[in-house]
């Protein structure tokens, strides 16, 4: 595999993404209406907002009764729905002096079967043995794009272009990027990084090669594979070996994506709830703390326990006080205060020793900084003492601030799904 051209931003390394999902945050659904949320958001720490499709949406074979972000008309047009270009552009605006950043999603595979290129360029779109257009699988609200086309990779780059040069946003997240060729990618990162420099490119594959093109990638595997350990089907131990793999798959340089829900898993797969029960906050815990960019969906900090509908309107109601907002604020603290190393050391050690009673145990070192996570992920109490001569150190727990001396000896009681995160003092 090709190292990395292009360079990663700094910042990626003790960052996270909150996605937007605009449809549902708020009843109006509209982006002057999501501004309200700004201040409340980063005070809870959050630094790249991605928003889901913000286009016009196909009107032909349209699913439900407003259709799916994903079913695009105009890449270089706003969804009325959710507000004017000057609405959108006033967003970004205040994104930005709240010193946050914002990806929006973009569809490069396929698009709706009204979208404006199929009158001006239906070349640019792949079509059947009576040559209609036709659709990708059975996705049938929406069309392909005929990829071969260089024509059509050069418009939508231009599309692209649009969004940075009008609007000022600060990257991409890249929907379904392995289904587009990896050198469109790579044309489109070349051709942009001039536009605006240190832009963010995060893609919903877990092909490696993409790392060509592409600084963040997603750990669909782990996912899984937690929800396979919280239904006891698998032992700990298989998702450490996951993670040991992911590093050797992938370029050093490479930032994972972890993540418990976010809006393909809610509405299609279940809430976090329902996947792992008691191990949700862990499972967040883990996503905050291990080397990566954590993401969190709309709404989990409320906590949201529905599966949002994703054709129709469906309201995420936000209470006065989330109940986790204090809970990722002191976890993306955390990571701003521990792992701004700015591309320096950054090592996790597992001990291993309790993984069969289902006790995962790590400590990540940036530099002089470390931290220490502790939980447990089965299903049954566990007390004992942990042992080893690397576990030492004066340590305050980053959720009731107790100071704890560790003299490679740590007596841990923790219930299923009970976690602490320990920081070394300096």
């Amino acid at each position: 595999m090709t190292d990395p051209i292009f360079t990663k931003p700094d910042f990626l390394n003790h960052s996270n993404i909150y996605e937007v999902n605009i449809r549902q945050y708020t009843a109006e659904g509209t982006f002057n209406a999501f501004a309200a949320h700004l201040p409340r958001l980063k005070d809870m720490g959050v630094h790249i907002l991605w928003f889901m499709p913000i286009h016009p949406i196909g009107a032909i074979k349209r699913k439900g009764t407003l259709g799916s972000y994903y079913s695009i008309s105009n890449h270089e047009a706003v969804n009325p729905e959710f507000g004017t270009t000057a609405d959108f552009k006033s967003l970004v605006g205040k994104i930005h002096d709240a010193g946050m950043k914002i990806i929006i999603d973009w569809v490069a595979n396929h698009a709706a079967w009204d979208h404006v290129w199929t009158l001006t360029h239906p070349e640019f779109f792949t079509s059947d043995e009576t040559g209609g257009f036709k659709p990708p699988y059975d996705w049938d609200d929406v069309i392909q794009i005929d990829h071969t086309n260089k024509d059509e990779q050069a418009a939508m780059i231009t599309a692209m272009e649009y969004w940075i040069r009008e609007f000022d946003i600060d990257g991409y997240r890249a929907d379904l990027a392995h289904l587009t060729p990896l050198p469109f990618w790579k044309d489109a990162r070349s051709r942009l990084t001039p536009v605006k420099n240190n832009l963010i490119w995060l893609a919903e594959t877990e092909e490696p090669s993409y790392h060509e093109a592409f600084d963040i990638s997603y750990t669909w595997k782990w996912m899984h594979e937690t929800e396979n350990l919280a239904k006891k089907e698998i032992a700990l131990s298989h998702c450490i070996s996951l993670l040991r793999n992911y590093n050797i798959e992938f370029p050093a340089k490479a930032s994972r994506l972890f993540f418990t829900s976010n809006h393909d898993e809610n509405s299609w797969s279940g809430t976090e709830y329902e996947k792992y029960g008691p191990l949700v906050k862990a499972l967040a815990v883990f996503s905050c703390t291990y080397p990566g960019v954590p993401l969190i969906y709309s709404g989990q900090e409320m906590p949201n326990k529905k599966r949002l509908k994703f054709f129709d309107k469906d309201l995420i109601d936000f209470p006065v006080i989330n109940e986790l907002h204090n809970f990722y604020k002191t976890l993306l603290t955390l990571r701003r205060r521990n792992l701004n190393n700015k591309g320096g050391s950054d090592t996790v050690q597992f001990f291993e020793d309790y993984t069969d009673r289902n006790i995962l145990i790590y400590k990540r070192s940036c530099g002089i900084n470390e931290i220490l996570v502790l939980m447990n992920l089965g299903a049954e109490d566990f007390t004992g003492n942990i042992v080893n001569r690397d576990l030492q150190g004066n340590f305050q727990d980053i959720f009731d601030d107790r100071i704890i001396n560790i003299p490679g000896e740590y007596s841990l009681s923790l219930k299923p799904g009970a976690f602490q995160v320990l920081e070394k003092t300096k």
